[in-house]
């Protein structure tokens, strides 16, 4: 692919993170970095890889485990668990929690306000039995 090109195809914020868990998720089990890049494709350099391998790391969406000279990586969230670290993450860094909750509700389609309640009922039924 021509350089040109290759620098107007930008990923969406997060997209290769997204890509790289989807991959660990379909290993039978514990996998290098080498083995990630040749799944997510693409002519991704590997420390292309290894840089986003270390970022899930660090959000605690990935484990890695010595073996011999390098590391082998399996997920510990999915992609659902990784959009919910993220979450948390902009939660915890508002200033009004509250506040920060209150208009995610409120800008809610109806559907997932439902889902939503549901989740929240599910959750107190759980806690009350």
């Amino acid at each position: 692919m021509p350089e040109s090109r290759r620098r107007d195809r930008r990923r969406a914020q997060g997209e290769l993170e997204a890509q790289v868990l989807s991959a660990l998720c379909s290993a039978d089990g514990p996998v290098t970095a080498g083995w990630v890049r040749d799944r997510v494709g693409e002519d991704l350099a590997y420390t292309t890889v290894m840089t986003i391998l270390a970022r899930l790391h660090a959000k605690n969406a990935v484990a890695r485990r010595r073996e011999g000279r390098s590391f082998v990586w399996t997920p510990v969230a999915d992609e659902a668990g990784l959009a919910a670290l993220k979450m948390r993450k902009v939660l915890d860094a508002g200033p009004d929690r509250e506040a920060v909750l209150a208009s995610f509700l409120t800008a809610l389609p109806e559907d997932d306000e439902r889902v939503l309640r549901d989740l929240l009922r599910r959750a107190d039924e759980e806690t009350a039995g």
